[in-house]
């Protein structure tokens, strides 16, 4: 799976813009959290949709675009963390053990709700 890392606010406005023509997926990893390693190795054994961006973000060394994340999709933090942002908004979010790829899929595949 290819990942974009997330380092700087800049990112983040281009990946609301992007997301108007591809869904962007944002995968929000602790290094000192076991789960998040779990999930992300998880998510590595899969292919990268082609018609969707994935976006790595490390929380401890960039914990102010985390909490811009969760301000601005109104999202509380959680780790490890993923956020699908379709047409500008953050459309579905999970945490924890309950992250999969396929349920990712299915939901950039669904109309945005109104």
């Amino acid at each position: 799976m290819h990942w974009i890392h997330l380092t700087d606010d800049d990112q983040l406005q281009k990946i609301v813009v992007r997301s108007q023509e591809k869904p962007q997926v944002i995968f929000k990893y602790s290094t000192h959290c076991h789960l998040s390693e779990v999930i992300f190795n998880r998510l590595q054994k899969n292919c990268c949709p082609d018609h969707m961006d994935f976006h790595f973000l490390d929380l401890i060394s960039h914990e102010d675009i985390s909490k811009e994340i969760s301000d601005k999709f109104h999202v509380a933090h959680q780790s490890p963390q993923i956020l699908l942002i379709k047409e500008g908004e953050c459309i579905f979010h999970e945490s924890h053990s309950e992250i999969s790829l396929e349920e990712i899929i299915e939901h950039a595949a669904a109309p945005v709700p109104v």
